[in-house]
């Protein structure tokens, strides 16, 4: 599907509170295509979640350093974690360094989900989100770990006002700019 009919499909399940207010943006490069272009949700023109970013990998390893220096966080490591690190090295590791490795393995797959859970993302996938949220019921879309599905479904008119209120609990579990779009569609009522 072309970019124009998507985001004319996408802007028509709006919030009729929100149209005129919120709005897709994409840029796209006709002569240079190994440039993927940008996608932007704006609100007030103002672009309020970038889904195109280069800099995701020093992202993910500054988000590892900060979970792994971070003394507050506790990461619980079960047994069958320890053991997987026991078999990995056929036993060649000191009992002592098992749960150092297996914390870390476990911070390094936290980095990864967080920086998942933060999508950055570029256009194809931008599309390829607002397709698979065309074609999901938008309870999917709201229980779903995916940002841009949660943040689609939060302003569709299909959602109403006791649906919106019912998940003041449920939100404060989601990525901030899940929480910014929460009090935008509350800020409609």
């Amino acid at each position: 599907m072309s970019w124009s009919k998507l985001k004319q499909q996408l802007e028509s399940f709006l919030s009729p509170s929100l149209q005129g207010k919120m709005e897709y943006r994409a840029t796209g490069y006709r002569y240079l295509p190994d440039k993927a272009g940008i996608c932007y949700i704006a609100v007030n023109k103002k672009n309020i979640l970038n889904m195109n970013d280069t800099t995701t990998l020093i992202k993910w390893y500054q988000s590892e350093q900060d979970i792994k220096n971070d003394a507050s966080i506790d990461i619980p490591i079960s047994h069958e974690q320890i053991e997987a690190v026991r078999n990995d090295s056929h036993g060649k590791i000191p009992e002592d360094r098992l749960v150092v490795i297996a914390r870390g393995r476990k911070i390094s797959e936290l980095a990864k989900e967080l920086m998942t859970a933060q999508s950055s993302l570029s256009k194809s996938n931008f599309i390829a989100v607002a397709n698979q949220f065309l074609s999901t019921s938008i309870e999917e879309s709201i229980e779903s770990k995916d940002i841009l599905l949660n943040i689609l479904a939060l302003v569709d008119r299909r959602v109403g006002k006791k649906r919106i209120l019912n998940m003041s609990e449920k939100i404060k579990l989601k990525h901030p700019v899940v929480q910014y779009f929460y009090k935008l569609r509350l800020s409609t009522f």
